[in-house]
């Protein structure tokens, strides 16, 4: 019963910074000392009695902050699953306070403010091209994909992410490229990586390149509908080409 309650007591602390509690230091200290019997160490034994005992309740909290978080990711995912995007993207967010070196969590706060941006229309219509909610989702989608890179910089799907992000939405195709580039290198059958680095090397005016790569989608995949929109999409590259 005691070794329950402890345990209680560490996830409650613990749920209570996160939630950004007002009750003071002092007092947590306080409910801390009466739970542990330790009041005001003096001699040797005493203070290592109590050194000994908060070590414990530090661990206790450590495991208690980490199964909060993989709570927060599960919740997180349920929200995304049910496209409740602007929940998901909360509960992502908390995660990370917990979890700040975890690229798959950054990944998904790029997805979510991906959808949130897609959201974000003129109400007010002012008739701006871009809200500027819109943008600051788009912004924080692209720093957050950036963020996961720069924890797995082989990580294919922010790579993915951060292509269609540059070349659909930001209008910055140029930026897409190397990303896009270095994600086909080693994933070399991703045709949908393929489809979006040629559409940048189309808004860049390189025809060659788009042209080639539309053939070898065309050449290697095995979906018939992907084969004829690639063998479409590099007739609509060359005929710019000539126009040129």
């Amino acid at each position: 019963m005691k070794k329950r309650y402890k345990s209680f007591m560490a996830v409650a602390v613990a749920v209570i910074t996160l939630c950004g509690c007002t009750q003071s230091n002092k007092a947590i200290i306080r409910m801390q000392k009466m739970e542990e019997g330790v009041s005001s160490p003096t001699s040797e034994a005493e203070l290592k009695e109590a050194i000994a005992k908060y070590q414990k309740r530090v661990a206790d909290n450590q495991i208690a902050d980490s199964q909060v978080g993989i709570w927060y990711k599960m919740l997180a995912v349920r929200y995304l699953d049910a496209k409740q995007y602007g929940q998901a993207l909360q509960n992502f967010q908390k995660a990370i306070q917990i979890y700040p070196t975890n690229q798959n969590l950054f990944y998904y706060v790029g997805l979510c403010a991906g959808y949130m941006a897609k959201a974000s229309l003129d109400y007010n219509a002012s008739g701006a091209k871009i809200t500027s909610e819109k943008y600051n989702y788009l912004k924080l989608a692209e720093s957050a994909y950036l963020r996961a890179l720069e924890l797995e910089p082989k990580y294919g799907r922010a790579l993915y992410g951060l292509g269609v992000l540059y070349v659909f939405e930001l209008e910055q195709s140029e930026k897409a490229i190397p990303h896009l580039e270095k994600l086909i290198s080693f994933d070399t059958r991703n045709f949908d990586a393929m489809f979006v680095l040629a559409r940048a090397y189309y808004m860049q005016g390189n025809y060659d390149k788009a042209a080639n790569l539309y053939d070898k989608i065309a050449s290697q995949t095995k979906s018939e509908q992907k084969k004829q929109e690639a063998l479409s999409n590099k007739k609509i590259v060359l005929d710019a080409s000539y126009s040129k």
